[in-house]
């Protein structure tokens, strides 16, 4: 099936106004009705991956954090390593928009290159950093490379998955930070023990460790073809018609029927203006905004309190020395991975809205409970561990959801940015101070005090279930097209 082009005259311009030019075109049902096959698999994991590094990212920024206040040539304190953890965020989201940005302008491919690239700079950088000023300028532009692989990277999975694997797919790879939490948390045990590695090397080391493994996924990225949607939204039908015809190709079995589908139209254009995003943004679609942002926000606050902190409670508050750390990282690693994976297919059959909704609302009342018990010293590091495993086993996938509605919500010229917006909006207003916030509660020594932060999170996550529920999108088997019409699509 080929694009066919016509010739319509502007819908509101004059009579001699110059002709446009209206595809026709199944390449959005021809990709939503292909079975799953060893193509849909090497996207996984070639842009997938993005989110192993993330969690190789802040696993380790929480692990060394103890070698960091330990150093005898940074002097962090407990309150340098939060803010520097907010720097990276800051970094992130500015990277984020920025990068959204261009996404949406100069294709998903070319961004993931770029942001991948500055990543591996960045973080190899931050290995050689003499100072504070040092180490949180290396931080920021770390976090930039990875905000912006969150726009090009999710942009172009929401593009190329069918529409009938999509959450669940969605939800697997943001699931995947927790596997870089894993290695993180294995890497840590060995390079921050004093008894194998000096600290003061061992915890540059572990930040090479990021740099040597986006290596490699420049290689595997080499293979992932642009987004046939975004080639046909501007204007290169042609070339969005061969990638589809290989990915078809390269699929074994029969794809589904698709008779009764009909073509979408649409009149391609280069760009959309920025004038043109922020209203249907924030005015055709202020409903699906206003959940896409509480969501972020919610999650945003909730893991990045806890988790860029996580080791300093457990030095702190429960003794553990800072080179032991990891082993209790990964167990928590293991239920943030496991969460998506066996909730994720019920957002495809239950649904978007009430499966969101729940995991939202367990992981604040369950955080909420847990921190009871931590503020009145009722439990010890184990059990403190199992409680946060089980608290961010509905955590992880309730964040993933987060990302799933802003990525499918909204119409595909502007997706890219409207991730980076949200997930800007979200961590400037959620996550951005929240790092310092705990870090400072925690040099209190109040175990009360940090009470305070948990509970904080918690009634995000609540407020976050309630406008899900109440407003959220049931966009669960539909195709991305349905979703949210092409601001560029024609009905003549």
């Amino acid at each position: 099936m080929q694009a066919r082009m016509v010739k319509t005259s502007l819908i509101g311009m004059k009579q001699d106004t110059k002709m446009a030019d209206v595809v026709e075109t199944f390449v959005p049902a021809r990709l939503d009705r292909l079975r799953w096959n060893k193509f849909h698999t090497l996207v996984v994991v070639a842009l997938g991956v993005t989110w192993v590094l993330d969690g190789l990212e802040v696993t380790l920024a929480g692990s060394v954090s103890g070698a960091l206040v330990a150093s005898p040539r940074l002097h962090f304190s407990e309150a340098d390593v939060g803010l520097a953890s907010s720097i990276y965020l800051i970094g992130a989201v500015t990277g984020a928009l920025l990068f959204g940005w261009m996404t949406d302008r100069l294709g998903r491919r070319l961004l993931f290159f770029v942001t991948l690239g500055l990543y591996l700079v960045s973080a190899a950088a931050t290995a050689l950093s003499w100072n504070l000023a040092s180490f949180c300028l290396f931080r920021l532009l770390t976090g930039a490379g990875i905000g912006g692989e969150y726009s090009a990277v999710n942009s172009t999975i929401q593009e190329m998955i069918p529409a009938r694997y999509r959450g669940r797919t969605d939800l697997a790879i943001n699931g995947s930070f927790w596997i870089g939490g894993a290695l993180g948390a294995a890497s840590s045990i060995v390079l921050l023990d004093p008894a194998i590695i000096n600290p003061e090397i061992g915890w540059r080391l572990a930040f090479l460790i990021g740099s040597a493994l986006g290596l490699v996924i420049l290689l595997l990225r080499a293979w992932i073809p642009e987004s046939p949607r975004w080639l046909v939204i501007h204007g290169q039908a042609e070339e969005a018609e061969r990638i589809t015809g290989d990915i078809e190709t390269k699929a074994r079995r029969a794809p589904e029927s698709s008779a009764d589908t009909k073509p979408m139209r649409i009149r391609p254009r280069k760009f959309t203006p920025l004038k043109e995003v922020f209203h249907t943004l924030f005015v055709t679609y202020r409903q699906r905004a206003l959940v896409g942002l509480t969501l972020m926000a919610a999650q945003a606050f909730f893991y990045n309190a806890i988790f860029f902190t996580y080791a300093l409670v457990l030095t702190r508050f429960y003794g553990v020395e800072s080179h032991h750390v990891g082993w209790y990282i990964l167990p928590f690693a293991l239920g943030n991975v496991l969460g998506p994976l066996i909730l994720g297919p019920l957002f495809d059959s239950i649904g978007r809205r009430p499966m969101i909704a729940l995991t939202y609302a367990l992981s604040g009342l369950l955080l909420a409970a847990s921190g009871w018990l931590f503020a009145h010293g009722l439990i010890d590091a184990t059990q403190q561990t199992i409680a946060w495993m089980t608290i961010f086993f509905f955590a992880s996938a309730a964040a993933g959801a987060a990302y799933l509605t802003v990525s499918e919500t909204f119409p595909v010229e502007i997706r890219a940015l409207a991730i980076a917006v949200f997930y800007a909006m979200g961590t400037a207003i959620g996550g951005a101070g929240a790092p310092y916030l705990l870090g400072a509660l925690i040099a209190t020594g109040s175990r009360g005090s940090v009470f305070i932060g948990y509970l904080i999170g918690a009634a995000l996550m609540l407020i976050a279930a309630i406008v899900q529920w109440f407003f959220g999108v049931a966009a669960e088997g539909k195709p991305l097209e349905s979703v949210a019409q092409p601001l560029s699509s024609s009905s003549d």
